[in-house]
């Protein structure tokens, strides 16, 4: 994947590739946000079973999860973004619960007994970066960064 010159310098531009999709807020539509993105990163590059692939699978799965469990409106889907800048993939999944915010990353960790907020260590593992944003009109945006080897 090398990226195009520019014409009147010579010099490469920088890639950038987006997938964008809205997935039904239910475990089939979790499971389907999976399953495309892994399919999306292959065609980028990315080849299955690789440890990257394998990392975004498990981020994906988390974060679309979460979003179907803990930020479900009826009649409201919810969306996933995956771009490739560079060596750096970006995953943003926003659902439309804004007053249900995860725990902050890095800072607050689940009781020993809590039922929940444990899933969201997988990320914290997993991802380079990640963090809670306001989505406007309404709900927030879980995004998480990947460095992807060279």
């Amino acid at each position: 994947m090398t990226p195009l010159p520019t014409p009147a310098t010579g010099q490469a531009m920088p890639t950038a590739l987006t997938f964008v999709q809205r997935f039904s807020s239910t475990p089939r539509g979790a499971r389907l946000a999976r399953l495309l993105v892994l399919h999306q990163l292959d065609a980028w590059g990315v080849s299955h079973g690789s440890q990257a692939s394998d990392s975004v699978a498990v981020l994906v799965a988390e974060l679309a999860a979460n979003a179907v469990t803990h930020g479900r409106v009826p009649g409201r889907d919810f969306e996933l973004a995956v771009r490739l800048l560079g060596r750096t993939l970006r995953i943003e999944v926003s659902d439309a619960r804004g007053e249900r915010r995860p725990l902050v990353p890095g800072v607050t960790a689940p009781a020993p007994l809590a039922e929940g907020g444990r899933g969201l260590l997988l990320v914290e593992a997993l991802a380079d970066r990640w963090e809670v944003l306001d989505r406007f009109p309404v709900g927030k945006t879980v995004v998480a960064e990947l460095d992807l080897p060279h």
